[in-house]
């Protein structure tokens, strides 16, 4: 089991463990001795971040760590997520690291760190990482001075991956959309802007001043609302919300409405089938996704497969059976044929490729599903302990289950990044949602906080 990494690599509150100096100096010797660093020049990682001010100390820290060992480091600054993942393979590096808490608040702070193919690693390699910093076996190691690598500052980053992005919808027309991107004050708030913007798009723009500690506060993905009220007040086509590392996106359109991952995946799916470009003629979703996704897909002769919540495991599936579009309800959607990881900014791009070529609206588009009463609640924890362990919880859980049969479901899961336990609930009727959300969580909140 993995003590150090989640879900999504390592993550925690910035300067305590394990994002302090100490720890990421480690990582950095154990992420150079995994991948064969034997000296300057035989290997080199490719190294971004996000625009929180604790990305400074924790990039410092891991350079001295991977140099100490011997890795040629490229540091790329801000950018977003899925621009590492692109950059280490198209540069031709042993591994790519990330600095990022994604859709988490400024305080906190992780490392993600991407493989030679720019897909995140597996968990045998993770293991192998962690068995290093915490047995300790190599961080005493000193290399000859004349083997310690070297960091570059690599300053035409951007343009390699604005023109990847622009080239995934063959620098498609955006002439005419008017478009509102909120963009987190995080990693995408210089790039974003001007991608749509060199591609014809009128662009008003927010979440573009990062200060170190505005981060994902109060906009971005994790708070659509904002795009919302701004798509009302100056009459745009579309909103776009990207989260802190740009790896999700969510939408609005041009009447304000929320237009989640569920939606935008079936609108890319709908539009691949109809183009014969749908691999398998299946789409990958998590089991958080309505179930009216589900029964419209069946309708249009789509299959679906599930997996568990991450977009670790969507991609897994997709790369194991050969699909080409998965995603997340929460926005983290994959086009496998371009990218690697999820990729908010080249999303957008499809659909407003997708909105551009057919000539409709977002609204129109995105109602090709009847969605499920669905309410999603989260509780900070002081703890957390296996929901088998607690008898109490479990009655009312199994009632909860009994009572939804056939006609709903209810999920209950710990967050992989953050001390929270989630649940969701989902039914025919939206008053059975309300009810029993309110049962599990004064059930849980009574066991653990």
């Amino acid at each position: 089991m993995k003590k150090l990494f989640g879900t999504d690599g390592i993550r925690g509150k910035a300067n305590t463990y394990p994002i302090t100096p100490e720890v990421a100096l480690q990582v950095g010797k154990a992420i150079a001795h995994v991948f064969g660093a034997k000296g300057h020049g035989s290997a080199k990682a490719v190294m971004g971040k996000d625009t929180r001010l604790s990305g400074y100390m924790i990039e410092t820290a891991l350079t001295s760590g991977l140099v100490s060992m011997g890795m040629d480091v490229l540091e790329i600054g801000p950018l977003p997520t899925p621009a590492i993942a692109h950059l280490t393979k198209s540069m031709n590096a042993n591994c790519g690291i990330m600095i990022t808490a994604s859709h988490n608040p400024s305080d906190d702070n992780g490392i993600k760190i991407f493989a030679a193919d720019g897909f995140k690693l597996p968990d045998k390699i993770e293991l192998g990482i962690e068995s290093h910093v915490l047995g300790g076996q190599i961080l005493s190691t000193h290399i000859n001075t004349s083997l310690i690598g070297k960091a570059y500052r690599i300053d035409d980053a951007r343009g390699r991956y604005i023109e990847f992005a622009k080239s995934s919808i063959q620098n498609q027309n955006l002439e005419g959309l008017k478009i509102v991107l909120d963009c987190a004050n995080g990693a995408a708030y210089w790039i974003a802007p001007l991608i749509f913007r060199e591609l014809g798009a009128e662009v008003i723009k927010v979440g573009t001043e990062p200060d170190g500690y505005n981060i994902n506060m109060n906009c971005g993905a994790t708070c659509p609302e904002t795009i919302s009220s701004l798509v009302l007040k100056h009459k745009a086509d579309v909103g776009i919300a990207l989260d802190g590392d740009a790896d999700r996106v969510i939408f609005c359109d041009s009447k304000g409405k929320i237009v989640n991952g569920d939606r935008i995946i079936g609108i890319c799916a709908l539009d691949y089938k109809e183009r014969r470009k749908l691999a398998k003629n299946t789409v990958v979703v998590t089991s958080m996704t309505n179930l009216g996704f589900h029964r419209a897909m069946g309708k249009n002769g789509i299959k679906v497969e599930t997996t568990d919540v991450g977009d670790r495991f969507v991609i897994e599936k997709m790369r194991a059976k050969g699909y080409n579009i998965g995603g997340e309800q929460s926005g983290h959607i994959i086009f496998m044929d371009y990218v690697t990881t999820g990729d908010g900014i080249i999303t957008a791009l499809h659909l407003l490729k997708i909105m551009s070529r057919k000539n409709k609206k977002l609204a129109d588009l995105a109602d090709f599903m009847e969605e499920y009463p669905q309410l999603h609640t989260n509780i900070n924890l002081k703890r957390k302990i296996p929901f088998e362990n607690m008898p109490a919880f479990q009655v009312t859980l199994d009632e909860s289950k009994k009572a939804l049969h056939g006609k709903g479901r209810v999920l209950v899961r710990y967050s992989g990044t953050e001390n929270k336990a989630r649940i969701l609930l989902e039914a025919e009727d939206e008053a059975d949602v309300k009810k029993w959300t309110a049962k599990l969580v004064k059930a849980l909140e009574k066991e653990l906080c």
